[in-house]
């Protein structure tokens, strides 16, 4: 698996790790495939079909394009209508959405809020807000965005503080850890990630590398 930033930037994400304590081959058996550097299945699995992981666009699509993300992260919030763009544009495309709260308390407040927001069903209203916010995600604003999206902030909070948010924060951060991810935020899609603010041309790319390297 690599990483590249930008078109230029290529360099090896490490999976000598483990999530979740699943055991993953080492690297060295795994060069004898097509791809230099491919992801195990294991860590594949793990990435991108955890039934409590939010997912946008066709959930049988054939290509996941993950994103790992903070709410306090510029380029986030910056690539978020080109992310909805590549979606629109690809009926075969499944995004799997990863917090990855890097940016401090407020950062690690808002994730476990919009995960919790799923229990209410409106994670992705509640997504776009936080999104779209001037401003730092810290507890105020985060409870103001709820407030607007018609979220019911008492039961979010006793819902955020559960254990399956959590475990659901810390495996990001474990598959983090395990793929020497750099920051936010990072997408990921067949063998590949980019980190860094993307242009929808960058993401589609990323996509259509994906598709090639199935066939």
């Amino acid at each position: 698996m690599t990483e590249r930033h930008g078109p230029t930037r290529r360099m090896m994400i490490g999976t000598a790790g483990a999530v979740a304590g699943m055991a993953l081959a080492p690297l060295p058996l795994l060069a004898k495939t097509e791809h230099p550097n491919p992801m195990p299945a294991e860590l594949r699995k793990a990435l991108e079909r955890n039934p409590a992981t939010p997912v946008l666009g066709n959930p049988d699509g054939d290509v996941t394009l993950t994103e790992f993300f903070d709410y306090n992260c510029p380029y986030c919030r910056t690539n978020m209508a080109d992310v909805q763009r590549l979606i629109a544009s690809d009926p075969k495309l499944r995004v799997v959405f990863r917090e990855w709260p890097v940016f401090g308390d407020g950062s690690m407040f808002a994730a476990k809020a919009s995960l919790a927001s799923l229990q209410q069903g409106k994670y992705w209203p509640f997504h776009e807000a936080l999104m779209n916010m001037k401003g730092r995600a810290e507890e105020a604003t985060v409870l103001r965005a709820a407030r607007q999206v018609g979220l019911d902030v008492d039961r979010l909070r006793v819902d955020m503080e559960k254990r399956a948010i959590l475990d659901q924060i810390y495996e990001t951060m474990d598959l983090a850890d395990t793929m020497m991810l750099t920051g936010t935020p990072t997408f990921i899609a067949g063998h590949e990630a980019s980190f860094g603010k993307l242009t929808l041309a960058d993401l589609k790319q990323l996509v259509a590398t994906a598709r090639k390297d199935m066939l």
